[in-house]
C-alpha cells in the first residue's frame, strides 16, 4: 500500500433496530449457557408457581430433550403468548427492582429458550381449560386446546438447533447430565418441603430415575437435615452441625460440617440467599475464613447455608444468570457467617468426624475368606468373669512375657477409673509405639495421637493468651513508607483500627503513601510492602482480610508444635488421662492445627464385626 495514499474513510456505520428473533438469541446467550441453565430457569419458574411436586426429565444430556412437569398454579390460555414475550412476567410490576421475592423476575427465560430450541408449553390454571403453545427458533404458533389435569408441562427439544455454533461448545452427554443433576440438587436443598424427581429419558420411555427426593415434614432443621441426607449422603448428615444465628435482621441457617469432614475441593459448599442458590465471592470467602484456624490450605469445608433477610437489603439483579448478589451491608453478612460458624465449631468441643473411624475400620478389615456354613458364638461374658479369667492367666512362654513388657500399660479397670470410662474419651489403658494412647470408653476404644492432640491444646492456650493480652507490637526505628494508589490507601486506612489490634500500625503519609510504624512482634522482620499488598488483595476481593491474622496464628501454631509432647516420649497413666480430660474440655481438640484428626473412635460393635463375633 502506498504510504502517501490518504486513508479512506469507511462508509458511515448506520444504527439499526435488531429484530425480535436476534434480540432473543442474544438474550439466550446470557441466560442459557448450557442445558443445565435451561433446567434451572424452568424449575425456578415451577417453584415461583407454588409447585409442591416437580419432575425433570432429560435425554442426551439435555441436548435433545428437557421436560419439566409441575403441579403449580398454571397459566390461563390468554397468558401463554405473553409468557413467550420478552420482559413479560407475573412476578414483579417493574416499580421496585429491590423488593424481589421470587426466583425469576426478568421475563427472559422462556422467550430465550424458544429462540434457540423447540419449546412447547402445556398449562392449566384453576377454573380454565388446558391449552398449549409452541415456538421454534423464535416462530410462535397459535394457542391450541390441550389435555392436562393441572399445573404446567414445559417440553424443550433440540436445544440450540437455531444457533448450531453453540452446540460445539457443549461438553459430553455425561458432563451435561451431571450439571443438570447439580442444578436440581441445589434447588432441592433450597426447598426441602417440595418433592423432586430427576429422570434420564435417553432412549425413550419414562426413563431411569437419577434422583428422587420426597417432600419432607417437620420443622426446618429436621426437614433440611433429612433432605441433605438424601442428596449428600448420611456421612454429611452425621458430621454436620446445625447453624442458626441472627445479626441485625440477617439470619443464617443450615448445616456446617466438622473440620475433620473436609474435602479436597470445594464440591460440598452450597450457599443460598433468601433460598436462591448463589456462587458469591463474599460468602465463599467468609466460609473459608470461618474454618481458617482448623483447616490447612489444601482442604475445603463442607456446608449448606442460607442467608435470609429483607429483599431490599440484597440486590439480585447484578448477574445475567442471577448467580451473584450484592449486599447493602456486606460486612454484616460476612461477619455473621464467620462468627456463627466459629461458635458452632467451638461448641462441638472435641468431636471429630465419624468418617475417620469408618476409614480406620476399612483399613483394618481382613480380606474376605470362605464363610463356614454355620458359626457358633458364645455369649459375651460379664466384666467380673473376665477379670477372674485374666487373673488366672499367665504367659505361656518367656517371649510373650517380654513382648507384653514393651508397652507401658495403664492400670486395669478399678473403682478409681470406672467413672473415667464413662467420659467421652474414656480411660487410658495403654501407650503404644510411644505415640498413640489407647483409651477404653463405654462403647468401644479411642486411639489418640498424643503429639497432634497436645499441639492443638497448646495452640488454643496461646490463642487465649493473645486475646487476653493482645498482640505485642514492635516499633520500627525508621517507619517504612509504602506507595499505593489513593484508592488502595483509603481502603487500607479504613481498616487501620482492625490492623492495629493485630499489631500493625499504619498511618497516612500524603497522597497514596502510607507509613508503617509498628509490626507484630511475633512475625519478626517483615516485608511491610508485600504484607500490605496481600492484605489489600483480600480487602478488594472479599471485603475483609485474614492475611495478618493467619500469619500470627501460623507463628502460634509453630510455637505450639515445638512446645507439645513429641512422638516417642513415654507417658505415665496419669499424664495420658490428664491429656484426655483436657481434650474433652477444649474446643476444636478433635483436629490438630492442620485439620487432621487427633483421635479415632472405634465402636465395640464394629470391632466385633471385624472378628466375626456378630
Amino acid at each position: 500500500m502506498n504510504a502517501e495514499t490518504p486513508k479512506m474513510l469507511p462508509e458511515r456505520p448506520r444504527i439499526r433496530q435488531l429484530d425480535e428473533a436476534a434480540v432473543n438469541r442474544i438474550a439466550a446467550g446470557e441466560v442459557v449457557e448450557r442445558p443445565a441453565s435451561a433446567v434451572k430457569e424452568l424449575v425456578e419458574n415451577a417453584l415461583d408457581a407454588g409447585a409442591r411436586r416437580i419432575s425433570v426429565a432429560y435425554a442426551d444430556g439435555g441436548k435433545t430433550l428437557i421436560r419439566v412437569t409441575d403441579d403449580g398454579s398454571g397459566m390461563a390460555p390468554e397468558d401463554l403468548p405473553l409468557a413467550l414475550a420478552r420482559h413479560a412476567t407475573s412476578k414483579i410490576d417493574g416499580s421496585d427492582l429491590l423488593n424481589i421475592r421470587s426466583f425469576g423476575f426478568r421475563g427472559e427465560a422462556l422467550p430465550s429458550l424458544g429462540a434457540v430450541g423447540r419449546l412447547r408449553i402445556t398449562s392449566r390454571a384453576r377454573g380454565f381449560d388446558a391449552a398449549e403453545i409452541a415456538v421454534a427458533g423464535g416462530r410462535m404458533e397459535p394457542v391450541r386446546p390441550a389435555a392436562l389435569g393441572s399445573g404446567t408441562v414445559v417440553d424443550l427439544r433440540d436445544l440450540f438447533y437455531a444457533t448450531p455454533a453453540r452446540l460445539k461448545f457443549l461438553r459430553s452427554d455425561r458432563a451435561e447430565a451431571q450439571a443438570i443433576r447439580d442444578v436440581v440438587e441445589r434447588l432441592a436443598m433450597a426447598e426441602p418441603y417440595v418433592s423432586f424427581t430427576l429422570r434420564d429419558a435417553s432412549g425413550g420411555g419414562e426413563g431411569r430415575v437419577i434422583l428422587r427426593a420426597d417432600a419432607e415434614q417437620g420443622d426446618l432443621f429436621d426437614a433440611l437435615g433429612r433432605r441433605l441426607g438424601t442428596i449428600l449422603g448420611c456421612e454429611f448428615a452425621e458430621n454436620a452441625l446445625p447453624i442458626d444465628a441472627e445479626r441485625e435482621g440477617i439470619r443464617l441457617t443450615g448445616f456446617a460440617a466438622l473440620p475433620t469432614y473436609s474435602r479436597g475441593a470445594a464440591v460440598e459448599q452450597f450457599l443460598f440467599v433468601n433460598g436462591r442458590p448463589v456462587r458469591d465471592k463474599l460468602l465463599v470467602g467468609a466460609l473459608r475464613a470461618a474454618y481458617m484456624d482448623v483447616l490447612s490450605r489444601d482442604r475445603h469445608p463442607a456446608a449448606v447455608l442460607n442467608l435470609s433477610c429483607d429483599p431490599e437489603r440484597v440486590d439480585v439483579n447484578v448477574h445475567p444468570a442471577k448467580a451473584e448478589v450484592r449486599f447493602r451491608e456486606p460486612g454484616i453478612a460476612r461477619g455473621l457467617i464467620v462468627s456463627a460458624l466459629r461458635h458452632a465449631l467451638a461448641g462441638a468441643g472435641h468431636r471429630a468426624s465419624s468418617t475417620v473411624g469408618g476409614m480406620t475400620l476399612g483399613a483394618l478389615r481382613p480380606e474376605p475368606a470362605a464363610v463356614p456354613s454355620r458359626i457358633y458364638q458364645m455369649d459375651r461374658p460379664s466384666q467380673a468373669a473376665l477379670r477372674v479369667a485374666h487373673a488366672g492367666q499367665a504367659p505361656i512362654a518367656p517371649e510373650l512375657a517380654e513382648a507384653s513388657a514393651r508397652y507401658e500399660l495403664a492400670p486395669g479397670p478399678d473403682e478409681a477409673d470406672e467413672s473415667a470410662v464413662r467420659r467421652p474419651l474414656g480411660a487410658a489403658r495403654a501407650q503404644v509405639h510411644e505415640t498413640y494412647i489407647i483409651a477404653q470408653t463405654e462403647t468401644g476404644i479411642v486411639i489418640v495421637d498424643q503429639h497432634a492432640a497436645h499441639e492443638r491444646l497448646a495452640y488454643e492456650r496461646l490463642k487465649r493468651q493473645r486475646v487476653a493480652s493482645g498482640v505485642a507490637a514492635q516499633a520500627l526505628l525508621i517507619p517504612e513508607i509504602v506507595e499505593l494508589s489513593e484508592g488502595d490507601a483509603a481502603l487500607l486506612l479504613g481498616h487501620a483500627e482492625t490492623l492495629r489490634a493485630l499489631g500493625l500500625a499504619v498511618e497516612p503519609f500524603g497522597g497514596g503513601a502510607v507509613a508503617v510504624r509498628e509490626t507484630p512482634a511475633l512475625l519478626g522482620e517483615v516485608n511491610a510492602a508485600a504484607l500490605l499488598r496481600d492484605i489489600l488483595d483480600e480487602l478488594q476481593d472479599e471485603g475483609a482480610s485474614q492475611t495478618l491474622q493467619s500469619r500470627i496464628d501460623a507463628v502460634l501454631s509453630r510455637m505450639a508444635c515445638h512446645g507439645s509432647i513429641r512422638a516417642g516420649r513415654r507417658m505415665r497413666a496419669e499424664e495420658m488421662n490428664a491429656l484426655l480430660r483436657e481434650m474433652e474440655a477444649t474446643p476444636l481438640s478433635g483436629q490438630c492445627n492442620h485439620g487432621r484428626p487427633t483421635y479415632v473412635e472405634l465402636r465395640l460393635a464394629d470391632i466385633e464385626r471385624l472378628f466375626g463375633r456378630t
